[in-house]
């Protein structure tokens, strides 16, 4: 079990102890209280605040410490918004609540700032750091941030098949009807759609980039595949193994630690190449390497399935140079395309074309709740682990901003089937 030492204690979250202060914050403060005003009064919201109650009524949150939420929120726009949740500066009466008031808030982004102000954009939101960008120097730190948190961790609240990615429900179980018990054949389901639309069966050659903790490849190789699985994550190979060892699929499954950029170098190609919810962490500046990797791997006859979390296309390039609450303290170096954009690389960069999307972000949605719900029950288990208090208050505000997202329709998840044209 690996814990990040800025995980530990609240004296080891760099900075976020620190209230901005100085006439600069303070101006900042005094115009996002008008501007957070003006935005939630035309909300289907309830928002509680220095004795005010805003808003046109719906999901609530209260202004607990406003001074301090002004301040964050001024200075640091929507990464303030999310630390002033993180310190308690703001709450909702029930952490259930959060993500119902999130998803107004999510539905409604694109509008939120007046269009007169948009226009500052690029001087006032934070860049992404050079640190964080993708880089095969930095992408291995980058992964190690999320993903060797600790195996334990994920245990807590995914289900058995420990898949960490959006599920597939039957449809009379979305809208709030799927019971954790139902997670892990929603997985499975997810799982048999993708291997489906890549064809995958006896004695097919199957490349994934993005291990996890190694489901996919496991009912891959029950199909009769020979599977080569990589990943960047020291713990997902360690526990990957271990799963892969115990369903007795050691010699048609190997897991290796990879960069995907490193996987073609002998030229080796695979009749399936797929890959779950990991093009988010290859960065704006590496799409086309990545889709030009998954082109020269892939065998003549062969398919690519890639499930891709993505956004609009208009809101991916307005966002493209924001460094956000998500990249800080979650995802660094994490990006979203838009199918529109993956749709231009394949045709100008490479020999595969996009022919089949399968839209699932209500199924996401789902996923997300039943993850959330896991987590908070198994907050004392979670503490036990070494993580602390204002970690509990992250991972839930992360869970529950992810589901606000997909619930809004403001992204959205896709598998995407591409096949060589001839």
């Amino acid at each position: 079990m690996t814990v990040q030492s800025e995980r530990r204690a609240a004296n080891h979250w760099p900075g976020l102890d620190v209230i901005p202060s100085g006439p600069r914050a303070t101006f900042s403060a005094q115009v996002a209280r008008r501007l957070f005003a003006a935005a939630v009064n035309r909300l289907d919201v309830t928002v509680h605040v220095g004795g005010e109650t805003l808003g046109r009524g719906g999901p609530a949150m209260t202004v607990v410490r406003p001074e301090e939420f002004f301040l964050r929120l001024g200075r640091h726009q929507l990464i303030g918004f999310g630390e002033a949740y993180m310190t308690g500066a703001w709450e909702t009466e029930r952490p259930a609540d959060l993500g119902a008031f999130l998803t107004v808030l999510a539905a409604e982004m694109p509008s939120l700032v007046p269009d007169s102000l948009q226009t500052l954009r690029s001087v006032v939101v934070k860049r992404p750091p050079r640190r964080e960008r993708s880089s095969t120097k930095n992408s291995r730190t980058n992964i190690e941030h999320h993903y060797d948190l600790s195996n334990d961790l994920f245990e807590l609240f995914l289900d058995r098949s420990l898949s960490y990615s959006s599920a597939l429900f039957p449809e009379q179980l979305l809208g709030g009807a799927a019971r954790r018990d139902d997670l892990e054949a929603a997985q499975h389901a997810k799982i048999d759609r993708l291997l489906d639309q890549a064809h995958v069966g006896e004695g097919a050659r199957v490349l994934e980039i993005g291990s996890g903790w190694g489901e996919l490849a496991v009912r891959a190789a029950r199909r009769g595949a020979t599977v080569r699985t990589i990943t960047l994550s020291v713990e997902q190979k360690a526990l990957a193994d271990r799963r892969i060892a115990a369903a007795g699929l050691s010699d048609r499954v190997s897991v290796e630690l990879c960069d995907y950029r490193d996987v073609g170098r002998n030229g080796e190609q695979y009749d399936a190449v797929v890959s779950v919810e990991m093009i988010e962490a290859v960065g704006f500046d590496y799409w086309q390497t990545y889709f030009e990797t998954l082109d020269a791997v892939l065998a003549p006859g062969g398919t690519i399935v890639v499930q891709a979390i993505t956004m609009p296309h208009d809101r991916m390039l307005a966002t493209r140079n924001t460094y956000t609450w998500i990249n800080k303290y979650i995802f660094p170096g994490g990006f979203l395309p838009s199918v529109r954009v993956i749709d231009e690389i394949t045709h100008q960069h490479t020999g595969i074309r996009l022919v089949d999307r399968h839209p699932m972000g209500r199924h996401y949605a789902e996923t997300l709740r039943l993850w959330d719900e896991a987590f908070r029950a198994e907050s004392e288990r979670v503490l036990s682990l070494g993580f602390d208090e204002i970690f509990l208050r992250m991972w839930h505000f992360y869970l529950e901003y992810s589901r606000a997202g997909f619930a809004s329709g403001y992204i959205d998840v896709n598998q995407l089937t591409f096949r060589r044209i001839v």
